[in-house]
């Protein structure tokens, strides 16, 4: 418990500290936010305003995670742990050159799609690969080739190449969903922190709960790898992007970019792989789902009737145009993403009950 208190406390300090130095030199260097033409008229005193703020986040988590490794935690870090600070600052970076490519050509886009499908499928399948690899005396690797939900669905196995292609689908798939939620100052960051924090609670639980120090729960129990170490990088996670919100809340003084909410989409997914969760994370994450089926039917519903379903997607900016203010738009979609979170820890732990009461 103290490695996940001390990753938190070290991710959150370091973000805070480290955020407004990134604002001073990227004010300095001119590398300010492009804004989309369909929403200038409400966004357009936000042109300028530094961004690429996800290098805050990224440095805070791997600062966060290292500092509690080397103070309080006696283990090395773990292969899981690594793979997912691997996958996550991989999509960062593939985040970065988008973000660059916007600020020097001076225009809101970056990488065209081949290039960002290019970078998030080497991510995706190099993590994937070694994922399955290392197993540990238990025969745990850090991610398992069958379909999960709140543990592995053992009738729906995929095989090495089935696992590869899946992976590419959900990482992918959560970058994406996360880029098309940063689209108001905060609204990305406070929701990844709701996120992150409720793995903060299912990876523990895991850890206390694991088959190898529980074997007596019978079927209760968890059969993952390092759930400590990965209840450690989600705190680390956690704290920095709270520390980062603190600048990012609106009105904001620095955005996360494509730098940020690529590597967010990254984390959440190698966590939901790596505690054996991927189906329950599209609860938890509901929010970014939802962000990103708007956009999914804006284009299906126009390609086909020539209308639009919703003023503007992604989602948020349809309320925004509708008269809401942003700040309203912001604090009632973190409620809705609050709610998912809870909903699918309570789907989590009533999964406990009902296996442990049985035992």
């Amino acid at each position: 418990m103290k490695s996940i208190l001390v990753a938190a406390a070290v991710g959150l300090v370091v973000s805070i500290l480290f955020t407004p130095y990134l604002i001073k030199v990227f004010s300095k260097q001119g590398f300010g936010q492009e804004i989309r033409e369909e929403v200038q008229k409400s966004h357009s005193s936000k042109r300028g305003t530094p961004t690429m703020g996800g290098m805050a986040i990224l440095v805070a988590m791997w600062v966060g995670y290292l500092a509690t490794h080397v103070t309080v935690s006696d283990a090395l870090p773990s292969i899981t742990a690594l793979l997912v600070l691997g996958l996550t600052t991989m999509l960062g970076v593939v985040g970065f050159l988008d973000d660059f490519i916007k600020i020097r050509k001076r225009r809101n886009l970056g990488l065209n799609k081949t290039a960002k499908l290019v970078g998030q499928m080497l991510s995706s399948v190099l993590f994937a690969v070694l994922a399955l690899q290392f197993a540990d005396r238990n025969g745990f690797t850090p991610a398992s080739d069958n379909l999960s939900f709140i543990r592995d669905i053992n009738v729906v196995s995929f095989g090495l190449i089935g696992f590869v292609v899946f992976a590419y689908v959900a990482i992918s798939g959560w970058s994406n969903a996360v880029n098309f939620t940063d689209g108001m100052d905060g609204l990305a960051g406070g929701t990844a922190a709701m996120v992150l924090a409720s793995y903060v609670l299912i990876s523990f639980w895991q850890f206390r709960n694991s088959c190898q120090l529980a074997s007596e729960l019978g079927p209760a129990c968890y059969q993952v790898r390092d759930p400590l170490d990965v209840a450690v990088v989600s705190a680390a996670a956690m704290g920095s992007c709270v520390g980062f919100l603190w600048w990012n809340a609106a009105p904001a003084k620095i955005f996360m970019g494509d730098t940020g909410s690529l590597a967010i989409g990254g984390l959440v997914a190698g966590l939901s792989m790596t505690t054996r969760t991927e189906l329950l994370m599209i609860v938890i994450g509901g929010l970014f789902v939802v962000e990103a089926l708007s956009v999914v039917l804006q284009i299906v519903v126009f390609r086909t009737s020539r209308r639009r379903l919703f003023r503007m997607a992604p989602f948020h900016h349809h309320f925004e145009l509708a008269g809401w203010a942003e700040t309203s738009v912001i604090i009632r979609f973190w409620i809705l993403g609050a709610i998912s979170c809870l909903f699918g820890v309570g789907l989590f732990y009533a999964d406990w009950l009902s296996l442990a009461g049985g035992t």
